[in-house]
């Protein structure tokens, strides 16, 4: 099969799909995007053309975009080979593209014991959220102290003064930031 053909049969895969997702009928997602029952069944199976002025009321109907629809799929959109950052006592590998999944970030943190503590908690805008892989994890939110151990998770506002620190030894972390707390933790603070 030649690349064109791999995404025409990979678009009509997709239509389908989201046709079913839906629980719809030929029938049902015809009525809604204006084409016979029997037409939309030949662009699924193969045995009519895809045109244009087709696909955008069927995307509109499947309520997805016709970038989406015919987006290809390579292993370059789907394996992620994250490359360890490291600072003192902190590695950090980014798990997620930029401006994934709605403008968050997804990384997994190592913090050791030597991390420095900040001269101040971070404060900013939005929430955080971080899963304990391994080791156990000391928050600081305002006034308070929080352990979180291994299989625990924690979410708060970040609008609470809060330090994220190794408690007993290195910890692992799985979290998702978003976009202002990627700009506070992973990028440092900007004057």
């Amino acid at each position: 099969m030649t690349q064109e053909e791999d995404l025409d049969a990979l678009v009509r895969q997709r239509i389908r799909a989201l046709r079913r997702s839906h629980g719809w009928s030929l029938d049902a997602l015809a009525a809604r995007c204006f084409l016979s029952p029997s037409s939309l069944s030949r662009i699924e199976t193969g045995g009519r053309r895809i045109a244009l002025d087709q696909l955008v009321p069927i995307a509109r109907a499947l309520g997805t975009t016709l970038d989406q629809l015919v987006e290809p799929v390579e292993d370059g959109d789907v394996v992620i080979r994250p490359e360890p950052e490291h600072s003192p006592g902190v590695t950090t590998w980014l798990l997620s593209r930029e401006r994934a999944l709605q403008g968050v970030t997804v990384a997994k943190m190592r913090i050791t014991p030597e991390r420095p503590e900040p001269d101040a908690p971070q404060v900013h805008p939005g929430h955080e959220w971080f899963w304990v892989l391994s080791g156990t994890v000391r928050l600081r939110l305002g006034e308070r102290e929080v352990l979180v151990h291994e299989g625990q998770a924690a979410e708060f506002s970040t609008m609470v003064p809060h330090v994220v620190a190794a408690h007993g030894g290195p910890v692992e972390v799985l979290t998702i930031f978003d976009q202002e707390g990627e700009r506070a933790h992973l990028r440092g603070p900007t004057d």
